[in-house]
């Protein structure tokens, strides 16, 4: 029977585990729980092919638990109610570890049907899920588990793993393949930081190979492996946040690479949206001719469509990354806001009403002050609400234009 590389070379040791030296190295905590044998719930939370479904395994190996595992895209209360009907019975004498993957698609019903025994200790939960835990897991559960985080293996650490399956793999043949240069350095490097992804290029490339895996081969085989891109999950949130962050923060190389990548999944409009929205958030009063260069851009890069968009779009980007940078018009309205959620701002200042606002038969003198009626367009007179009349919203940022304009009305003004 055909079994998966992956699953044929999994660690059988957090020693052999490649990666998560934050958690497993000597010091991480996760190894010391482990070590411990006093196994709390736990939430492994990452991308996939990090390594916790392998660590979930190695867990129950060492505690000497009944492994249960369920796939949440599948399993329901029926398979939960199977699990429980097992408890205190000679099949799980020592309790069970129930390995739940993609606890995300489980819902709220089928979460809670475990809380009473997780929180006796008849069972111990170790979910994995690849979304954002304390948005996707409910806190009943959250509260009573501990979450880790599994990151990305980096090229180094994967690369230990594509070696070894290379072993593997040539130790089963009459005649071991020989290897190019360059080739596990690619695979590990292409891989995305998923290692399950790598050991299957690796057993694919051994599959077709002749006599050699050649490196041409092996970009082949990984051209669009190492772009990690999920449109409804953390990834598609951390690239277009990482976006808007690059072009605030005026580093227009990362600005371009996460434009990239966003381009490369083909998210045209979410990457459309993200610039249209810098260009008033963080370049606004700074820059003010960004905001119809950036829609000018966009609007060309909708019209265009993939692959040509890029091209409207990078100059966009450029454009946003090194621009001088303000915010003060987005604090303002913040501030704004943040009076009239609060139940501030009541009613109009009687200059600024509607001639006729007291009806027919009663009006008062209004006594509005028509400011193109005075030197330089501009007369003291209220504009707010009695309640907020010395509030200050806007403040001039520091950048050429807004200093222009204040010494304007400073002058003007005083």
């Amino acid at each position: 029977m055909y079994k998966p590389l992956a699953d044929e070379i999994r660690p059988e040791s957090l020693e052999d585990v490649v990666g998560q030296r934050h958690i497993l190295g000597p010091d991480g905590l996760l190894r010391r729980i482990v070590e411990s044998e006093q196994i709390p719930n736990m939430i492994f939370y990452g991308p996939s092919g990090t390594g916790k479904t392998t660590v979930a395994r190695i867990i129950a190996r060492k505690t000497n638990r009944s492994l249960r595992k369920l796939n949440a895209t599948t399993a329901g209360i029926a398979d939960i109610k199977r699990i429980i009907d097992e408890l205190d019975t000679f099949l799980t004498p020592g309790g069970v570890l129930l390995y739940l993957d993609e606890i995300q698609y489980f819902n709220k019903k089928q979460q809670q049907s475990l809380l009473e025994f997780i929180e006796d200790g008849r069972i111990t939960l170790i979910a994995s899920t690849t979304e954002n835990p304390y948005f996707c897991v409910f806190n009943a559960i959250l509260s009573r588990s501990t979450v880790f985080e599994f990151k990305p293996v980096s090229p180094e650490d994967a690369e230990k793993a594509v070696k070894r399956a290379m072993d593997l793999l040539n130790g089963q043949r009459e005649k071991p393949l020989s290897i190019e240069d360059g080739v596990t350095r690619r695979i590990a490097s292409a891989c995305g930081g998923d290692v399950r992804k790598a050991l299957n290029a690796v057993e694919l490339l051994f599959s077709t190979a002749r006599d050699t895996v050649t490196l041409q081969d092996a970009r082949d085989v990984t051209q669009r492996s190492a772009m990690r891109y999920d449109r409804d999950g953390d990834e598609h949130f951390d690239c277009l946040s990482a976006l808007m962050k690059s072009l605030r923060g005026s580093d227009p190389d990362a600005a371009v690479h996460y434009l990239g990548r966003l381009l490369e999944a083909g998210d045209l409009i979410g990457a459309s949206r993200r610039i249209l929205c810098s260009a008033s958030e963080d370049i606004g009063l700074a820059y003010p001719q960004a905001v119809p260069i950036v829609k000018a851009c966009v609007d060309s890069a909708l019209q265009l469509g993939l692959p040509e968009a890029r091209l409207p779009l990078a100059q966009a980007v450029i454009v946003l990354a090194t621009a001088p940078k303000s915010n003060t018009a987005c604090v303002a309205i913040d501030r704004a806001l943040g009076d009239i959620r609060a139940g501030k701002g009541r009613g109009f200042p009687r200059e600024l009403q509607n001639v006729h606002a007291d009806g027919a038969g009663f009006e008062r003198e209004q006594g509005y002050l028509y400011p193109h009626d005075f030197p330089h367009r501009w007369v003291k007179q209220q504009y707010l609400p009695d309640d907020l009349k010395d509030a200050r919203y806007y403040e001039y940022g520091d950048n050429k234009t807004e200093q222009a304009a204040k010494r304007y009305w400073d002058e003007i003004k005083k």
